[in-house]
């Protein structure tokens, strides 16, 4: 089954899915049951393959829990981070959904028996809370038991009907897809946005791309603000595994979408020692500050959110801050986010991090902020994108590149603005795009109407504006017209309709003359 064929089927079953539970549960709470499902699905057949270690003569879902020994339970915890017994599999559950009358409290208590089980071990803060926005007793089901348990079953089944083998020979990032395609079809009906916990796969791609370019290896790489965990995991996709030789680490401020971060981790077969996503505020109380610095660091935080900013007299002293010399505006943090991934950021490393275009004309702190890093010389490259990229919201974003290793003082800036594909109700970046792109990255030439370097010296005499279009002449797409060939074109017109009027006064004064 090819990529293309994978996500039509999982689409149309998802709309299967849809159809069963529609009329009780809002579409933005629905993909909450659907992922829930995916993640109980996979992680019950990555643990039975991992049990059955290849074997066929072992089929664990088909044991009794009583032959599980508390020694295999405890290796396999260690290992795998969680333990699922037999009778708790999700095979085993959907199999019997139709009939079972307890359904929903049977769930409960095998998600809550699944997070328990990695008490006092080294996954428990990986584990804990990973099915917390899946209520299986949630009035939004039903209210009652018996409807409660109907829908609980069609999730399940539905779920159960996803006919993709074995998920690690899956052509397409299951998890991904789903999620980009539930946001996509429910977030607008929904009146709620979940575009910015999510950053399309083809936006992720470049951003991935950029962050690692020419890296042979890299020890670790960082998302302050990662939402679903969507950065972070293209970096895995496009890079081998092996790469990235400490492991992924992220800190996001949301409770739900930390949640399907760490499923999306796990999904990916991603072990809980190799990441570590943390919950909360990045920039009043951030993670990590013992691991870094990052090698690799990728971004795409809110945009223009507010924050405490210069209410709270110690954050100019904060060394992710300070250094600066001046805070982020309170009603808009962007650059906060741009100082906290610089300051977390190697010597040897990149950030690349999606940001709103204002922060890179407007006055004040915001172009204090542009001076030191012009002046420090950490800014590489500005990259424009096209409009209507992303999920949520049309503007036409900027990608900023950071650097502690350049070797000159030139800031490259990309108009990328006319490199999309238009697809139903948001554009795309192809892969033809990303190449170029990354060409244009990588030589770091002049090319006329899409990328330029500049030297910091014409930069700040431009009051540090980085604004691509400052410096990148946009093509003129306006018609050429030759006056030479026009004006004879009107000279001929011109007596044309000269003759015209003496033809018609000629034939008006052939019927007046016949009147009389």
């Amino acid at each position: 089954m090819t990529s293309i064929q994978q996500r039509a089927e999982l689409q149309a079953q998802i709309w299967k899915i849809a159809n069963d539970v529609r009329g009780s549960v809002d579409g933005w709470d629905f993909k909450q049951f659907v992922l829930g499902s995916l993640f109980y699905r996979f992680i019950s057949e990555n643990f039975s393959n991992y049990i059955e270690a290849g074997d066929d003569s072992v089929n664990y879902s088909a044991l009794k829990d009583s032959v599980i020994s508390p020694a295999i339970k405890d290796d396999a915890v260690k290992t795998k981070g969680y333990f699922i017994y037999p009778s708790q599999l999700f095979a085993n559950v959907a199999k019997n959904a139709n009939d079972n009358e307890n359904l929903n409290t049977d769930l409960a208590k095998i998600f809550a028996a699944i997070e328990s089980s990695a008490n006092g071990y080294p996954s428990e803060h990986d584990i804990k809370g990973l099915f917390a926005d899946f209520d299986t007793t949630s009035n939004r089901l039903g209210n009652s038991v018996k409807d409660k348990n109907s829908r609980l079953a069609a999730v399940l089944k539905g779920v159960a009907g996803l006919n993709f083998g074995d998920f690690e020979d899956n052509k397409i990032d299951l998890f991904g897809d789903a999620y980009e395609f539930l946001i996509s079809n429910y977030a607008a009906n929904a009146g709620k946005s979940g575009g910015e916990f999510f950053t399309p796969q083809h936006v992720s791609k470049l951003i991935a791309q950029l962050a690692m370019h020419k890296q042979t290896t890299v020890n670790k790489i960082y998302d302050p603000a990662c939402g679903s965990g969507s950065l972070l995991l293209q970096a895995k996709k496009h890079f081998d595994n092996h790469i990235i030789e400490d492991g992924f680490f992220g800190q996001e401020i949301n409770h739900t979408t930390y949640n399907l971060a760490r499923m999306n981790m796990f999904l990916h077969n991603i072990n809980y020692d190799k990441f570590d996503i943390a919950l909360g505020n990045t920039l009043l109380d951030p993670h990590f500050g013992d691991e870094k610095p990052f090698d690799a660091i990728v971004s795409n935080p809110p945009y223009s959110v507010n924050w405490i900013g210069s209410d709270d007299p110690t954050l100019i002293n904060d060394d992710r801050f300070a250094p600066a010399g001046v805070l982020a505006p309170k009603s808009k943090a962007d650059f906060a986010f741009v100082l906290h991934a610089l300051s977390y950021l190697s010597s040897k490393g990149r950030a690349a991090i999606v940001c709103f275009p204002g922060i890179f004309y407007r006055g004040g702190a915001e172009q204090k902020i542009r001076q030191y890093l012009i002046d420090n010389n950490f800014v590489e490259t500005v990259i424009s994108l096209a409009p209507n990229l992303f999920f949520g919201t049309t503007i036409a974003v900027n990608i900023l590149v950071l650097s502690r290793h350049k070797t000159d003082n030139l800031t490259q800036f990309i108009d990328a603005s006319s490199l999309f594909k238009k697809e139903t109700n948001n554009n795309t970046l192809t892969d033809d795009h990303i190449k170029k792109i990354m060409e244009w990255f990588d030589t770091k030439a002049d090319v006329d109407h899409f990328a330029k370097s500049i030297d910091s010296a014409a930069i700040a005499k431009n009051d540090y504006n980085l604004s691509v279009s400052s410096y990148v002449e946009a093509k003129d797409t306006r018609e050429v017209i030759n006056i030479a060939t026009l004006n004879a074109e009107l000279k001929t017109t011109v007596a044309r309709i000269d003759q015209l009027r003496k033809d018609i006064d000629a034939i008006v004064a052939e019927i007046e003359g016949g009147k009389q």
